[in-house]
């Protein structure tokens, strides 16, 4: 009832008390919903919080991962600086946590305690560095947002987690994406150089020449794999993401690279106002230094009738950018259309466009003057006093050629009460008296009249015409001038007091009268230049596009500065990653070179096992505690005599089978290299402490493990299972990848029910159980078939597999290439298909091939083995061609290989899900480049 009350915006906190007391109950559920309350209230109500700090951290111990999480939360919120200490420690263990979820809370308390307690920071650091070295998506944009409050100046913390961050961000939250983006933003400003500086070598003529030759730009490997990896999330459903990877284009990537954002912003223009107007106030900056790339999206900035005021306006500020010589006509055009609105600050814009539009192009400008100067017969005084405004500083780049319209414009001083207008009418005709030189005292002599009701700019404008007619037309305007200079001596404002004081003794000389006032004419009648009618917009790039800074065009509290780019390229090792020795089980591991059984292919040897293999650099997943060094050496006993005895079986197997031709038997074992899956694998169990997994060593530099293990042998107590991704169609559902499971009982009695239970899915995936097994005797195996639809994804599908008498959690990650079935397609087919999918649904990269993919069979070999792809017809020799279909959507996949001299290649995949083509570009390309 009391989370009721707060979902429904009423205040609870009265009952804080009797609620506080339900925080030491059993019943799981009650928990949770007395720590939402407290999570709430904590921070109202600390005294009475204080008093259950014990039950709180009561609560940091509970096999409840939610519970732990919440617990945190709740000591977090409380914010005294007596229970400092306790939150450090808190944070630590938290930091610690087996659950990634526990893990990301703790990134979420570390900004609090920060802000309770600055001097922790060296303490919070610690804490920061470690997490983030975490390789689950789930913690990494929470520690960033972490880093970017506490310490955003420590980016030799970022060196090592660069190319982590990188790869990890297509699967992160969407929220998380955004702040990863913006920080990869500024630490790519700080460690990569300007790929739009002039980089042309030049040639020294002279001796004594200041200009050095210069090295052609190369962009570097991990500039590129940022622009690469955020390029698909330009697709992403949240807006957010998208204007955040716009951002990194607009601040990073290579002018000719640019182009690529500017079709997601547009579709972002479908959205409700609040996006527009965000949308339009990047659009509006970007326009200013990159016009080209929005000319081709012109009729998607028109404006509707229904759109909200602020909206029309920054449409026309992005219009009157992108206007040139070529579209200048459409656009004025709209403009014609746009000050017949009924809303008078979207018509008072849209005339200050026309007018910027004017002075920007030469060739219109007589064009807009005269249509400006129809509007002043408008019967709208505010279209008219807008009008009058814009055609004064037309007027100052040719007054000569338009006297006439001059005199038109003194004519309006009658009619128009608008005080900028008068007020600009007047600066006119005292500016250029010499082209008006009959309506100049006339237009004096009616405003003396009505001096003393008028404003005050009007007035102070009143002041220098006559000080000008008084320079230049002494005997008609002397006593008008005299007589406007006696009222203004004795007007309440101070300003014209001071104003007339001064132009009285600078136009007037007496014997009092200084040296200035031989300088008078000089200083009222200078040449004063033309006004530049610039966009607000222009100097708003040196923020960080996105920012509240660049909202406000004015620096916010908290806002990090956009570094400018480094002269020289700072060292590109600090980001590189050694691998170590062992690595804690429990993450993700890519498994090679197995087959489903469990034994090395034959045909497999060490040395080419590694050629499809991922680095250890690229292994994300959380870890967990490693063995004691006893029980490894009594489980690596165990594990060999197993092997032995599995091993005789088999060959007694193979002998009775008949053998099949080397080739037949290299095309089977070949692709199976690809079929073995990263997993993660998490044990449940209430009785007993999780087990590690199996130690993984590294062998040739990448990482392999003694068998694909969907749950050891040791930790599943007796019970192996294995698996395969077999690219076998899943016959119940079409949609469905096939994963192929062994069961294999190590031990001495049966084994009952094996069956899945809790399946813990993505948004939109599906699982097909396999049939419950209901009895595997003792030493026997059993093989099952599973379908799972990952929804063209590499999310890990997450279920336990259960016994009749225990519960083991464990986790199915797909590669990418596993994701797809072949599509037959004719060489004409894939032509049509590949020219479809251009653009941004295109990826192309350069590559050096490996010394052992010189030849197209090894390239087929190693590209069919990374993808489930088949190869398309080709009429050249040097290139080779592959289709295939997602499994889930039916998305079509092309994949071209085209060979070139010297060893390099050019690898394009054409793909209508491009978070699938990156993956699968980056897994190739590991695959060839080897």
């Amino acid at each position: 009832l009391h989370v009721i009350m707060i979902a429904r915006g009423k205040n609870a906190s009265d009952l804080f008390p009797a609620v506080v007391k339900n925080v030491a109950c059993k019943n799981i559920e009650v928990k949770k919903l007395v720590y939402v309350y407290l999570v709430r209230y904590a921070e109202e109500q600390q005294d009475l919080a204080l008093l259950s700090i014990s039950t709180f951290q009561r609560g940091l111990k509970d096999p409840n991962q939610l519970i732990r999480a919440s617990a945190l939360r709740v000591l977090s919120s409380i914010r005294v600086t007596i229970i400092v200490p306790i939150m450090m420690l808190a944070i630590k263990e938290a930091a610690s946590d087996m659950s990634p979820y526990v893990r990301k809370t703790a990134a979420h308390a570390i900004p609090k305690l920060y802000s309770l307690d600055p001097e922790q920071k060296d303490q919070l650091i610690e804490v920061i560095e470690k997490l983030l070295a975490d390789k689950t998506t789930l913690v990494a944009g929470s520690v960033v947002m972490a880093f970017e409050e506490v310490c955003p100046e420590r980016i030799d913390l970022i060196h090592k987690n660069y190319r982590k961050l990188c790869n990890l961000l297509i699967d992160v939250e969407e929220w998380g994406q955004v702040v990863i983006i913006n920080m990869l933003t500024r630490y790519a400003r700080t460690q990569f150089l300007n790929p739009n500086i002039n980089v042309s070598p030049l040639i020294e003529r002279c001796v004594y020449s200041a200009l050095a030759k210069r090295k052609p730009y190369v962009m570097d490997p991990d500039h590129r794999l940022l622009l690469r990896n955020t390029k698909p999330l330009l697709q992403s459903r949240n807006a957010a993401v998208v204007m955040a990877v716009a951002q990194l284009y607009f601040h990073l990537a290579p002018k000719a690279e640019v182009g690529v954002i500017a079709k997601a912003l547009v579709r972002l223009m479908r959205s409700h106002s609040e996006v527009q107007y965000v949308v339009l106030q990047n659009v509006a900056t970007m326009t200013i230094k990159r016009r080209g790339m929005f000319e081709p999206y012109l009729k998607s900035f028109y404006i509707r009738s229904t759109d909200p005021t602020q909206i029309k306006i920054l449409k026309l500020e992005v219009l009157t950018n992108l206007a040139n010589e070529t579209n200048i006509s459409t656009i004025l055009r709209e403009f014609q259309t746009y000050i017949k609105s009924m809303d008078k600050d979207f018509v008072a814009a849209t005339i200050q466009a026309i007018g910027r539009c004017a002075t920007n192009i030469g060739e219109v400008r007589d064009t807009c003057l005269n249509g400006l100067v129809q509007l002043l017969s408008n019967r709208d005084e505010l279209v008219v006093a807008e009008s009058v405004v814009v055609i004064k500083k037309l007027l100052q780049m040719q007054p000569e050629q338009h006297s006439d319209i001059i005199k038109h414009m003194a004519k309006l001083t009658d009619n128009i009460q608008v005080p900028m207008a008068r007020a600009s009418i007047l600066w006119l005709i005292g500016e250029y008296c010499e082209h008006v030189p009959k309506i100049a005292p006339d237009v004096l002599r009616k405003m003396a009249k009505s001096f003393t009701n008028e404003e005050d700019i009007v007035k102070l404008q009143i002041l220098n015409l006559a000080a000008k007619l008084y320079l230049t037309n002494s005997k008609q305007t002397k006593l008008l001038t005299q007589y406007v200079l006696n009222l203004a001596k004795y007007d309440q404002n101070y300003d014209i007091r001071d104003r007339a004081r001064f132009i009285r003794q600078l136009i007037v000389p007496t014997d009092k009268s200084g040296a200035l006032s031989k300088y008078a004419k000089k200083l009222f009648l200078a040449l004063k230049p033309a006004p530049v009618l610039e966009s607000p917009f222009k100097d708003r790039d040196h923020f960080q596009l996105g920012s509240l800074s660049h909202l406000l065009n004015a620096k916010a509290g908290g806002y990090q500065e956009l570094p400018d780019w480094p002269e020289s390229a700072p060292d590109p090792s600090v980001r590189n990653v050694e691998v170590k020795d062992s690595v804690r089980a429990g993450g993700t591991v890519t498994l090679r070179g197995r087959a489903p059984g469990g034994q090395a292919c034959g045909h497999c040897s060490s040395s080419d096992t590694g050629s499809g293999s991922e680095s250890g650099s690229e292994e994300s997943g959380s870890g967990s505690e490693s063995e004691e060094s006893e029980e490894e050496s009594e489980s690596e006993e165990e594990e060999e005599d197993e092997e032995d005895e599995r091993t005789k079986k088999k060959k007694k197997i193979e002998k009775s089978k008949p053998k099949k031709p080397e080739s037949a038997e290299r095309s089977e074992c070949f692709p199976f290299r690809s079929m073995i899956s990263s997993i993660n694998l998490f044990i449940f169990s209430s009785s007993v402490d999780p087990t590690p997994s199996p130690q993984v060593t590294p062998v040739n530099n990448f990482l392999l493990i003694s068998c694909p293990h969907l749950l050891h042998r040791i930790t599943g107590e007796g019970l192996a299972v294995e698996y395969c991704f077999s690219r076998q169609p899943f016959s119940p559902d079409p949609h469905m990848v096939a994963v192929q499971i062994q069961f294999t009982n190590n031990t001495s009695s049966e084994t009952k029910s094996l069956h899945i239970e809790d399946p813990k899915l993505q948004s939109g995936m599906r699982i097909k159980e396999f049939p419950e097994i209901e009895l595997l005797p003792a030493g026997e195996s059993v093989n099952v078939v599973m379908g799972i639809d990952f929804c063209d994804s590499t999310q890990a599908a997450n279920f336990q597999l259960c016994t009749h008498t225990r519960k083991f959690f464990v986790s199915i990650q797909p590669p990418v290439g596993e994701l797809m079935v072949p599509a037959f397609l004719t060489e004409n087919e894939f032509k049509k298909e590949q020219g479809q999918l251009m653009g941004m649904n295109e990826i192309s990269e350069k590559l050096n091939l490996g010394e052992k993919c010189q030849s197209d069979h090894a390239i087929v070999e190693r590209v069919t083995a990374k993808a489930n792809l088949s190869r398309v017809p080709c009429g050249s020799e040097k290139e080779n061609r592959f289709a295939g279909k997602t499994v889930s959507s039916g998305s079509l996949v092309l994949v071209t290989v085209a060979r070139k001299e010297g060893g390099g290649a050019q690898l394009t995949v054409n793909c209508e899900k491009m978070v699938i083509g990156t993956m699968l570009v980056k897994d190739i390309l590991q695959a060839l480049t080897q």
